[in-house]
């Protein structure tokens, strides 16, 4: 420190450009930097959902989850393992140890749930593998409505305005909620069934089987090769009505004699509601590790371009914007980094009574913390509550050393009457290491903070090493 002290005093230009070039990498890192809510923390939580038909809770029990379990509990690094089992739904929940990857422990569930799926009932749907993401929940709430049918607000938020927002950077999905899409509902009458002797299952395997479109092979034309379909498709709703579903005595029984088809909607499942009036609620989400502030006001830039676009009657809202919160939040915290810069500038000034001295600590705080974005962008850190909670109480922690040497700096001018060139090393270097030592204890406080355990760890790593760089950073030219 001394040494450094020496050569920036007798090379004024040097110095300058040293502190500048840590500023300028600060001010490029600074745009470059995200900002959200928390720091991104993985959970090490998979669940496994498996969905059958129909069948009842004891059946998916014993059936499904006990051998789901069985098979995914021989993985290392299950810190607990539970599921839930429901009427045609099997969840089961595995929590590996904080130290175990999640994209690794992802993929050992996956073989493991595929070596077992011979040895589950053939009629249900294939395991679904995921992981718990924190960044899944969805970060904006657009509400479509107008004076209309549901099922046409519906049909227009799936087919128009859904695939306009998953178009946008950064945007993972788009969940319609409140919806009641356009389906053939078929509505069978259980007297006529029993007439016929037949089932609802028979019914809905022949209306399968004769609507269908399959690959018919090749079809070779001299020196063209045409590929040929089987279109087997029904082409309108009426046409299910004489679908042949059995044959009794020789005479064949139509879908019309045992009930009827129509062209309906969705049974809900969800609702949605916005003054009064029904209406579709577009939930949202953006991709994992995508920037939340970034992604909300690119979304909101499109749907102000879509609004003038949308049919007469309809209205888009914008219901819930998670990111207003977060700009809410870091702004509070950026307040107070400025107020705290301020009075504690205001306090130098108020114990040294001089305006010089005053401006050079000043100074040190914004090129401390500015200097502190380089390394948080490589780590690659965000604008956070934690974060910049760490360069708000850092504020009072980089000005203290440079007090520290001013005053002594004053003092060899004052009672020895030195120059202050000579000053400014004399005194330095008096001070120097237990500067030094004032700043290292610092860091010996603050740094563990990154490597507690837990949960809580994870989210104190960006706060610990923050703390670490907002400290070390003016340390290597604070002498200057």
């Amino acid at each position: 420190m001394q040494w450094l002290a020496q050569v920036s005093v007798k090379r004024p230009v040097f110095a300058s450009v040293l502190v500048l070039s840590l500023v300028v990498v600060g001010v490029f890192a600074y745009f470059r930097l995200g900002v959200d809510l928390f720091p991104k923390v993985d959970f090490p939580i998979i669940t496994v959902t498996t969905r059958q038909a129909g069948a009842a809770p004891e059946e998916i029990e014993t059936e499904i989850t006990d051998k789901i379990e069985r098979a995914v509990n021989t993985i290392a690094g299950i810190e607990e393992l539970r599921s839930v089992s429901t009427e045609g739904v099997s969840q089961v929940f595995i929590q590996f140890q904080l130290e175990k990857s999640v994209d690794v422990a992802a993929q050992e569930v996956r073989d493991k749930v595929n070596q077992v799926l011979p040895d589950l009932p053939q009629d249900i749907d294939q395991p679904v593998v995921d992981k718990v993401d924190p960044d899944a929940a969805p970060v904006l709430y657009a509400a479509l409505s107008a004076d209309r049918p549901i099922r046409d607000i519906s049909e227009f938020a799936d087919k128009t305005l859904r695939r306009e927002i998953e178009s946008i950077s950064g945007v993972g999905q788009v969940t319609l909620v409140g919806s009641r899409l356009r389906q053939v509902n078929l509505w069978l009458d259980p007297a006529r069934l029993r007439a016929y002797a037949l089932t609802a299952a028979e019914v809905t395997r022949a209306v399968a089987n004769q609507n269908l479109q399959l690959p018919g092979g090749n079809l070779g034309q001299g020196t063209r090769e045409l590929t040929v379909r089987m279109k087997g498709r029904v082409n309108s709703v009426p046409d299910f009505n004489a679908i042949v579903v059995a044959t009794r005595a020789g005479a064949q029984i139509t879908l019309a004699q045992v009930g009827r088809a129509e062209d309906g909607t969705e049974e809900p499942e969800t609702a949605g509601n916005v003054d009064g009036k029904s209406a579709v609620i577009l939930a949202v989400q953006r991709q994992s590790g995508t920037n939340t502030v970034a992604v909300v006001d690119e979304v909101t830039r499109r749907l102000d371009a879509v609004r003038p676009r949308l049919p007469s009657g309809y209205t888009l809202t914008t219901v819930r914007d998670q990111s207003e919160f977060i700009k809410d939040s870091v702004k509070t915290v950026q307040e107070h980094l400025v107020v705290g810069a301020f009075l504690a500038a205001l306090v130098v000034l108020l114990f040294l009574r001089n305006w010089r001295s005053t401006l050079i600590a000043a100074i040190a705080i914004p090129a401390s913390i500015v200097s502190t974005f380089a390394l948080m962008y490589a780590m690659g850190f965000t604008l956070n509550i934690l974060t910049l909670l760490a360069l708000t109480l850092a504020v009072g922690i980089v000005i203290d050393d440079a007090i520290v040497v001013l005053e002594n700096i004053y003092r060899y001018m004052e009672e020895k009457k030195l120059s202050a060139f000579q000053a400014a090393i004399e005194g330095t270097r008096e001070i120097g290491l237990a500067v030094l030592a004032t700043t290292l204890s610092l860091v010996a406080v603050f740094l563990p903070v990154a490597f507690m355990g837990g949960i809580v760890g994870r989210f104190m790593y960006s706060f610990g090493l923050t703390m670490a760089f907002s400290i070390l950073v003016p340390c290597s030219w604070r002498s200057v």
